[in-house]
């Protein structure tokens, strides 16, 4: 009876010798360095995950953000234009108002890397759309003004001017308030001068580009 209770003895003891990570002999401290490891890898996983997202938001803002890209897109939104303007009465009048063509240049400077890049991207975009938009209304036999010809090419002209200013809105200090402000201004005062009066869709147009002027974070 002796033997059997020494034996059992020395195979504990064997036990804690020979197997430190035996369950009976586990530390609380490495449970919590098991924890804390998991939650840095996590963390890890996480910050990877982040930064292939940013990545690829990146990629994806180069490939749009690159004067071809701003020819081609206002290429086509020159023939959307026209076409609205046949087919549709709503859409037609929005388009043919500087609103939206200033909420769209706004978009454009304010995410275009600096104020070089954003003066390369706005011109074209200008370029494209006025030719695609007139050589439509050429075809279709449309009615247009000379008057409104050389206004919108003197706008496309000047906008690389206007990207400038309007790419340093999204910098600290009172002036690039007080660009977006008059940005704000010159959109309502285009409604209400040249078109008429404001309508319900301007308010609409001048609502989101206050927001992307005054309230929305952009990382350059």
């Amino acid at each position: 009876m002796g033997m059997i209770q020494l034996k059992v003895k020395e195979t504990k003891a064997h036990r804690s010798d020979a197997a430190p990570w035996y369950p009976s002999h586990r530390s609380a401290s490495g449970g919590g360095d098991f924890v804390r490891t998991c939650v840095r890898i996590t963390h890890c996983y996480a910050s990877f995950d982040r930064l292939c997202l940013e990545t690829r938001e990146q990629k994806m803002k180069n490939k749009i953000l690159n004067p071809v890209s701003m020819f081609v897109i206002g290429l086509l939104l020159g023939v959307a234009s026209r076409l609205f303007d046949i087919y549709t009465e709503n859409l037609g009048n929005i388009f043919s108002q500087m609103a939206i063509w200033i909420l769209f240049g706004v978009l454009i400077s304010i995410y275009s890397k600096s104020k070089a890049k954003a003066m390369m991207n706005i011109l074209p975009f200008c370029i494209g759309m006025l030719i695609t938009y007139y050589f439509v209304a050429f075809l279709s036999k449309g009615v247009y003004s000379t008057i409104f010809i050389i206004s919108w090419t003197v706008f496309a002209l000047f906008s690389p001017i206007m990207a400038y200013f309007t790419w340093m809105t999204k910098e600290k200090g009172i002036f690039p308030k007080i660009i977006s402000i008059g940005i704000l201004a010159v959109s309502f005062l285009s409604s209400a001068v040249l078109f008429d009066r404001i309508r319900f869709y301007d308010i609409i147009i001048n609502g989101i580009m206050a927001y992307f002027l005054f309230v929305k974070k952009i990382e350059r």
